[in-house]
C-alpha cells in the first residue's frame, strides 16, 4: 500500500462544490501493468479487478485490506460486472467472449459471437433489470499480444450488443462507434450512456421496446428489426467530449451525475452534459465503481494501481433484477 495522496477536487461549476470526502487518496494495491474492470461484491466485502496484461483478476478484501491473486489465467479478462444474483460477469479479451461465473466456480459462456463470426475483444458490460446483458466489443484485445492475443477482426466493425436473457441471442444495438468502451445505464435504465475511446466522447441513447421485429438474420443489424422483440436505442447524441485523454470507463451516481474516466482522473458531468468538477488521480484512469457498505467507497483503476476514496455521493441504485430464465 502507498502513502496516502493528498485529495484534489477540481471546482469547474458551482454545482460541483458540494461535492467532497477523503481528503486523502488511499493507493491500495499497485505494480499492476494496465488495472481495469473493479466489481465490488457486497455480500463478501471484496472487489474483484483485472490486471490484464499480466492476465489476473486481483482481489482486494475490505475487511483486511490483503490483495491477493483471484484467478490467473483470466482470458485477459477486462471489464467486469456483478449480477442481481451476485455472479461475476465477465469480458474476456483473450477468449474474445463474454462469460458467467457461476456460484460453484463453472463458467457458463454468454456470447462469443455474433452472426457466425468470432467477437473482436468484449471490452466492458452491464446489466439491466430485465436479465439482459449489454457490452461493447472494439478491438484492443485482438489489436496486439498485449492485452490478449493478435487476430484479424472477423466482423470486421466494433459494435455494441445485447444478449437477451431468455434466448441468448446476440444482437447489434448500434453499430456506428470507431472504439465503444464503457457504459452505464440512467437510474431508471431508459437511457444508456456509452463511451467511444477513439473519439474521445460519450453518447447518450434512449432504450426503447422494439415489438415489431421479423425473422431475418441477413443483415446482423439490430436496428433494422432482424432479430427477435428486444429492447433497442434510439438518439446516440454526442453528450460530452473528453478534454484530457479520452473516456474509458463511466458510472452514474444517485444523483444522476456521470463519472467518466479520463487521463487527468475522473471528471464529473451534470445530467445537462456539462463538466462540473474531476476528482484528480496521479495516473490514467481506465475505470471506477462506486462501493463499500453504502456505496460511497469510489474504486478507481489507474494504469499500475488500484486507488480509494470515501466521498459524500453514493452510486445509483438499480431496479432490482426479474426472475427470468437465461439459457447456458
Amino acid at each position: 500500500m502507498g502513502d496516502p495522496i493528498r485529495a484534489e477536487f477540481e471546482v469547474l461549476d458551482e454545482r460541483f462544490r458540494f461535492f467532497g470526502g477523503d481528503h486523502v487518496l488511499e493507493q491500495l494495491h499497485t505494480g499492476c501493468r494496465w488495472t481495469e474492470g473493479p466489481a465490488y461484491f457486497p455480500a463478501g466485502r471484496y472487489l474483484v479487478f483485472s490486471d490484464i496484461p499480466n492476465d489476473r483478476l486481483l482481489r482486494w478484501d475490505e475487511t483486511t485490506g490483503v490483495v491477493g491473486v483471484f484467478l490467473q489465467p483470466a482470458g485477459y479478462a477486462n471489464g467486469h460486472s456483478v449480477d442481481r444474483r451476485g455472479r461475476l460477469l465477465s469480458c474476456e479479451h483473450g477468449h474474445r467472449r463474454v462469460t458467467r461465473t457461476e456460484p460453484g466456480g463453472s463458467v457458463t459462456v454468454l456470447a462469443d459471437a455474433y452472426d457466425g463470426k468470432r467477437l473482436n475483444s468484449p471490452n466492458d458490460l452491464v446489466e439491466r433489470a430485465d436479465g439482459s446483458v449489454w457490452f461493447t466489443d472494439p478491438a484492443y484485445g485482438i489489436d496486439s499480444d498485449y492485452e490478449g492475443h493478435r487476430a484479424e477482426s472477423e466482423i470486421g466493425a466494433c459494435h455494441v450488443y445485447r444478449i437477451d436473457p431468455v434466448t441468448g441471442q446476440v444482437a447489434i444495438v448500434a453499430d456506428d462507434f470507431d472504439r465503444p468502451n464503457g457504459l452505464a445505464f440512467s437510474a431508471d435504465e431508459r437511457q444508456l450512456y456509452i463511451t467511444d475511446s477513439e473519439r474521445r466522447h460519450i453518447r447518450l441513447f434512449s432504450v426503447t421496446k422494439d415489438d415489431a421485429t421479423k425473422d431475418d438474420a441477413t443483415t446482423g443489424d439490430a436496428t433494422k428489426g432482424d432479430v427477435t422483440a428486444g429492447d433497442r436505442l434510439e438518439g446516440g447524441a454526442v453528450f460530452a467530449t473528453c478534454d484530457a485523454g479520452t473516456f474509458d470507463g463511466i458510472r452514474l451516481d444517485s444523483a444522476g451525475r456521470i463519472w467518466a474516466a479520463a487521463g487527468d482522473g475522473l471528471h464529473c458531468f451534470d445530467p445537462d452534459g456539462t463538466l462540473i468538477g474531476k476528482l484528480r488521480v496521479p495516473e490514467t484512469v481506465a475505470n471506477l465503481e462506486f462501493g463499500g457498505p453504502q456505496r460511497n467507497q469510489l474504486f478507481i483503476c489507474a494504469t499500475t494501481s488500484l486507488y480509494s476514496i470515501r466521498v459524500n455521493v453514493t452510486g445509483v441504485a438499480y431496479p432490482a433484477g426479474q426472475a427470468t430464465p437465461r439459457q447456458g
